[in-house]
């Protein structure tokens, strides 16, 4: 339901500014714009699906393979006592957990393309557990607020792209970025277990996040270490070798317990294009909206009131140009790229904006587009409070991020 209202008020207030900037602008061309939108858009939701295909056919073989080899089940029984207290609707030994735990791993080491069709499997196997098939459950909430919040231990691609833009040192955001995804993680965890009534000062939710709170102190401490011009190799290297182990071990452990490793495999794959057929109504709506509420300028007129706001009050306002990367963020991950790569473009890579857009982009995940894209695969409309606490993460990444540019960049 409220993600139905939210779709509605972006065309809602991109009509409302539209006609203002013609009846008050003489702004003739808007309107052209919003239309051409709907129909860029509705390509690009398309292709979107169109593109998860072939990515969805792998990993979903892949993790056929993991289930019958034992892999998957390997890998949840680290995790149950946790999982056990965050989702406390599923069964102890339901495999999801070990679906979890790979999409998880391959957000933190900013693998999209591994992360989404993982996650979709285990939006599925959750919906099998769910006894509304149109009402998100709590724990299909509980995992996909954690993925909006986007934690990153190694944001692969940034570096990429702050290289390509001529920084200096490219790896400089690394920290600032594994600082505020880690805060925008707590915050939606936090807000999600309010709701759900989740005890988080249970003794082993404290030992597990306590455990993963180490886990990022020694990353920023081995990281810091490491001379910058080696952190992205590091990081690139790392990543990559963990996937392509976790591939090798799903196929070896199979392979010793006598499975039939390729038959395994496609019995997974031949899910794919149907779970990327299914999703494209729902890409489709979320990003038309999205993009007309773009094209209407209303972005543009948002963050010029927050930058009027914070100057007439006396505050800082050296953070306003990277806001349009931040609020992008929640609603297209493609836009707030490119407006990123804008305000480095602008301003420099190495200066304090084209950092913090930087920080921004790698700190929290497209909110909508998840949300669209995961329930919209196991066709649940009412959403409940996902949206809610998804924003909530979104915003302490926002509040967060400025924080720590300020320290590490101003």
């Amino acid at each position: 339901m409220v993600l139905n209202y939210i779709w509605i008020a972006f065309f809602l207030v991109a009509l409302v500014v539209g006609f203002v900037k013609l009846v008050f602008f003489g702004d003739t061309q808007v309107f052209t714009a919003m239309v051409n939108s709907t129909f860029e858009m509705a390509k690009v939701g398309f292709e979107i699906a169109l593109g998860l295909t072939g990515v969805l056919t792998l990993w979903l073989g892949l993790m056929k393979v993991g289930e019958k080899g034992g892999a998957i089940n390997a890998l949840a029984t680290v995790v149950r006592p946790f999982f056990r207290r965050l989702f406390p609707e599923v069964p102890r030994d339901h495999p999801v957990h070990g679906s979890i735990i790979m999409n998880f791993a391959a957000n933190m080491l900013g693998l999209d393309n591994a992360a989404t069709p993982l996650g979709l499997k285990a939006m599925q196997e959750l919906q099998e557990l769910n006894p509304s098939e149109d009402t998100a459950s709590n724990a299909q909430i509980m995992f996909l607020v954690l993925n909006t919040s986007g934690l990153t231990v190694i944001p692969i691609s940034i570096m990429v792209y702050r290289a390509q833009l001529g920084a200096a040192n490219p790896s400089d955001i690394f920290l600032p970025i594994l600082l505020t995804t880690f805060f925008s993680t707590l915050a939606g965890l936090i807000a999600v277990a309010v709701v759900q009534r989740i005890n988080l000062f249970d003794k082993v939710v404290l030992a597990y996040l306590l455990g993963l709170t180490g886990l990022v102190a020694a990353t920023l401490g081995y990281f810091s270490r490491l001379p910058q011009a080696q952190v992205e190799t590091v990081s690139n290297v790392v990543a990559n070798v963990t996937l392509f182990g976790v591939i090798a071990a799903f196929i070896a452990l199979a392979m010793f317990r006598r499975v039939n490793v390729y038959e395994a495999f496609i019995e997974g794959a031949k899910d794919g294009f149907a779970v990327a057929v299914k999703i494209i109504p729902y890409l489709v709506a979320i990003l038309v909206a999205i993009g007309v509420f773009r094209a209407s300028g209303t972005m543009e007129l948002l963050v010029a009131g927050i930058g009027k706001a914070f100057g007439a009050v006396g505050l800082n306002t050296d953070f306003i140009p990277a806001l349009p990367t931040a609020l992008m963020k929640p609603l297209s991950g493609s836009g707030a790229r490119g407006m990123m790569v804008d305000a480095m473009q602008t301003y420099g890579a190495d200066s304090f904006v084209g950092r913090l857009a930087s920080t921004f982009q790698g700190s929290t995940d497209t909110t909508f587009y998840i949300i669209a894209l995961y329930f919209g695969s196991v066709g649940v409309r009412k959403t409940r409070h996902a949206v809610t606490c998804g924003l909530i993460a979104d915003f302490t990444a926002v509040v967060a991020g400025i924080f720590i540019a300020y320290v590490f960049f101003g």
